[in-house]
């Protein structure tokens, strides 16, 4: 069965991811699961030192270093399992009753692929326990896990605030007609006003396929407001959400037109950057 999965940390997005993830399993049905990574770059496994330089004869030094790395590992386990402890207290008093947790060591991008077949929706934070120095810094694996996954991500702000509107980024690409057609089936969407967003010329083969991909969703019950907007792509999105008091982005991770030259490389980050609301983003 397919869940969603909520990526904990000790960063100061993790209540929001928590928060974020309990909502999207109760609209979705689906069974929650916490996920804490371990990451071996500063928890690595034991390691064999006795083969390095000026260090084989040295047994004393070798085993206090081996018995540091034991000491960090298992303070390093034991607080994970204290922070997915409080997320799972936390998403129980959100409403779900039998919230899973896992803990795995290793890269976060490899242990995603190797759940992505069982995964609904991953839940992220915008800011991880090593990214939160600065307001606008993004988490140093958010872009390389929204490469990787072909599932739908949940990039969540610090703060949660329940989606009571959403935005779809529409450029009549297939990925976000393929977007369109997840939002119009999924009761993640259902009773929230819709908003579909061109940038662009507003133009007679603009409109119509705009106002096909709005029917669609009209069709399945949603509430939906079609706009062009002229401009360049990440002010005109930020200025319309913020005219309109839109909870909740959503985009096309990758397309094949403007929008993709605006999601691959640097402004892709950018992106994330300045977004002060979740984005999701749709594979």
């Amino acid at each position: 069965m397919t869940q969603v999965i909520g990526c904990i940390d000790a960063s100061r997005c993790a209540p929001a991811v928590c928060d974020y993830a309990a909502w999207a399993s109760q609209r979705l049905s689906a069974p929650l699961t916490l996920l804490h990574v371990l990451d071996h770059r500063h928890y690595p496994v034991a390691a064999d030192l006795s083969g390095n330089i000026g260090l084989g004869s040295r047994e004393n030094l070798l085993q206090e270093l081996a018995n540091l790395d034991e000491q960090r590992s298992r303070l390093a386990l034991e607080q994970g399992r204290g922070l997915l402890e409080a997320a799972r207290e936390r998403a129980r008093t959100a409403g779900i009753s039998e919230p899973a947790m896992r803990q795995r060591h290793g890269s976060l991008v490899d242990t995603l692929r190797e759940l992505e077949e069982q995964i609904r929706l991953l839940v992220i934070g915008r800011q991880g326990e090593d990214s939160q120095s600065a307001a606008d810094q993004v988490g140093s694996q958010l872009e390389s896990v929204i490469r990787v996954m072909h599932r739908p991500v949940l990039v969540t702000p610090a703060e949660f605030r329940p989606p009571r509107s959403l935005m779809l980024a529409f450029d009549a690409s297939a990925t976000t007609r393929k977007g369109v057609a997840m939002l119009a089936a999924s009761p993640l969407a259902q009773g929230l006003p819709v908003h579909l967003l061109m940038i662009g010329a507003d133009s007679g083969e603009n409109r119509s396929q705009l106002e096909s991909a709005g029917k669609l969703l009209q069709e399945s019950g949603l509430a939906t407001t079609c706009a062009i907007r002229s401009g360049e792509i990440e002010p005109a999105l930020h200025a319309y959400q913020a005219e309109h008091d839109i909870d909740l982005l959503v985009m096309g991770a990758y397309g094949h037109s403007r929008i993709r030259e605006f999601l691959i490389g640097s402004t892709t980050a950018s992106m994330l950057r300045t977004t002060r609301t979740p984005l999701l983003m749709l594979r």
